[in-house]
């Protein structure tokens, strides 16, 4: 029954072909755009869930205060309140499973005729964990490293792609400041960080080698500031407060003393930015939804004028005994097959055009399973809910009226 209602569907497209293409444009339309908007959504959140990832896990930074010196306050960082000993004894709290204070600045670095000007970061071996950053090649410096302020480098890829090429960097010597470092590790890929920075362009050094033999440090052991690493995302807030008392107590600031330190957390910060893009992901795929609902309108004006051109059809098949639910299934499943060949377009179209927007412009895309049968259940749902007036219109017919009819 049902087969020989979809070849009559087929049959009564076929007789009106432009008619019937025109109609699917809408929906191709639609789909299409409903697939490239999701494709854009999803790729820009795999781009920056990819960015929170290689910050690290749990984060808290913490920064050294401000103060005010003859009435001009100083933004954070700019006093030296942080110490080595601080980040010490935050790694003994619970729930805190590294710390790694950090000292940096700029500097260029030669290896032979090539030389790059980046950034070095002063830190200790916990440092790796915390940004959970992988070595690639080589190894870590070691904390022996950090106690004897020895002159060892552990490169980012970008630093290795532009002093050594494709030669192994492991084992050779660099120059620092015009001091020579001997590279024992070439950190693995991180890419772009939140905020576009290249993360890759850096070069860790340990921390007192910094102070003593790169930076210099007017104050001894102190630092810019400190990463620390929570052991979970559910002890995060206790954490926080009891680095703040522990801090306090060891600057030893009264009570109505402001904070010579900032502590933010970075994770909490990154889900903000996840969570703005998910909203910005649905908000457009709701704006390309629009043109879903435009194209089953004109499902449905099409259907209403093939009910008006098959009135004395209609007719006929009712007075030789068709009921009224088979006229009314008989037109839903045109609506339905219009939808469903036009969704099918649609989802080529837009996977093509999602192809293209990846190839040629600088963002990422996605195509995700679940947005192309959404746009599948959508698009059905849209030719049985436009459709089902002029199916219904059709299957209230009077025979007779229909017979008459000219």
């Amino acid at each position: 029954m049902i087969m020989l209602m979809l070849n009559e569907a087929w049959r009564a497209m076929n007789a009106n072909r432009l008619r019937t293409l025109l109609t699917m444009l809408g929906m191709v339309i639609g789909v299409g755009a409903v697939i490239i908007m999701s494709a854009v959504g999803a790729g820009t959140q795999i781009k920056v869930q990819e960015a929170i990832d290689s910050m690290g896990s749990n984060l808290f930074i913490v920064l050294a205060g401000s103060t005010t010196s003859g009435g001009v306050r100083i933004g954070s960082g700019g006093v030296q309140t942080l110490t080595i000993a601080d980040a010490t004894a935050m790694e003994e709290l619970e729930g805190i499973s590294a710390t790694a204070p950090m000292s940096t600045g700029s500097a260029q670095l030669i290896y032979q005729s090539s030389n790059w000007f980046t950034q070095v970061t002063g830190t200790n071996p916990a440092f790796f964990q915390v940004r959970d950053w992988e070595i690639e090649q080589g190894y870590p410096f070691m904390d022996s490293d950090v106690r004897g302020s020895t002159r060892v480098v552990v490169l980012g890829q970008t630093i290795v792609q532009n002093l050594f090429g494709d030669e192994n960097p492991i084992g050779k010597t660099i120059r620092i400041k015009n001091s020579p470092y001997l590279v024992v590790g070439v950190l693995s890929k991180k890419g772009q960080s939140l905020d576009g920075r290249d993360q890759d362009d850096t070069a860790i050094i340990p921390i007192t080698t910094a102070q003593t033999k790169l930076f210099g440090n007017q104050f001894k052991g102190s630092v810019r500031f400190i990463m620390v690493e929570a052991t979970t995302k559910e002890v995060m807030d206790q954490v926080e407060k009891e680095m703040v008392q522990l801090l306090r107590q060891r600057h030893k600031l009264r009570e109505s003393a402001e904070d010579d330190f900032t502590i933010r957390n970075l994770t909490a910060l990154a889900n903000t930015a996840q969570e703005t893009t998910q909203a910005m992901s649905l908000m457009l795929a709701a704006i390309a939804s629009i043109s879903l609902v435009v194209g089953g309108i004109g499902i449905m004006n099409i259907m209403l004028v093939s009910v008006t051109e098959r009135t004395r059809e209609i007719g006929i098949r009712i007075a030789i005994g068709a009921k009224q639910n088979a006229i009314l299934l008989q037109f839903l499943l045109e609506a339905l097959m219009i939808s469903i060949i036009g969704c099918f377009i649609g989802v080529c179209f837009g996977m093509g055009g999602a192809f293209v927007l990846e190839k040629f412009l600088p963002i990422g895309v996605t195509v995700t399973q679940s947005s192309v049968m959404i746009s599948f259940l959508v698009a059905g749902g849209v030719g049985v809910f436009f459709g089902f007036y002029p199916a219904k219109k059709a299957s209230n017919l009077e025979p007779i009226d229909a017979l008459r009819y000219q």
